[in-house]
């Protein structure tokens, strides 16, 4: 995927640097920190790190999570950083949303029509091994992120980082390095 969204090549380059040498850093804060969206922040990491796959891809990307069993969703904004953990329900179009919902503390009214990217990323964060899917909308910011969750001793669970690899590769291809 293209760096599209701002910034000169300057300014991304020493992101791009930055990143090569500490790609552990919270994506939104470094976003702030370089005045461009977190999806360019995810732009700049290592291409190990990081693929992308379309937006029009999120409803099947959300049923395929739905079966991954309890996962940890966040949704970080300038004023809050939420996370729940729990199985994401599978959900269906209706009325102009995905809606998800049902026997989970997860459930809400997803405007998937506005996910314009599909970032999965693999990469060291607070000292330890972190999947993720990170939805972004046409401004490049995060709607949400689904992490692969941890087993008992705070490893990535191996069933879902198998899942979530597949699904990468599925969608973006094998990834280099």
């Amino acid at each position: 995927m293209n760096i599209s969204h701002e910034t000169s090549g300057n300014a991304l380059e020493t992101l791009r640097t930055l990143l090569a040498s500490n790609p552990s850093g919270v994506l939104e804060t470094l976003a702030a920190e370089h005045a461009v969206s977190t999806q360019t922040v995810v732009e700049c990491l290592p291409a190990a790190h990081r693929s992308f796959a379309a937006g029009s891809e999120a409803e099947r990307v959300l049923l395929e999570i739905s079966a991954w069993g309890s996962v940890t969703v966040l949704v970080h904004t300038p004023d809050l950083i939420l996370e729940c953990k729990g199985p994401l329900p599978a959900g269906r179009c209706a009325h102009g949303y995905y809606n998800i919902g049902g026997g989970s503390p997860l459930s809400g009214h997803l405007r998937l029509d506005r996910c314009a990217a599909i970032a999965f990323v693999r990469r060291p964060f607070m000292g330890a091994d972190s999947c993720s899917v990170n939805f972004f909308n046409a401004a490049g910011e995060a709607m949400f992120k689904v992490f692969v969750g941890r087993d008992e001793k705070r490893a990535l669970r191996a069933d879902q980082l198998q899942f979530f690899t597949q699904l990468r590769e599925q969608l973006c291809g094998e990834i280099a390095g």
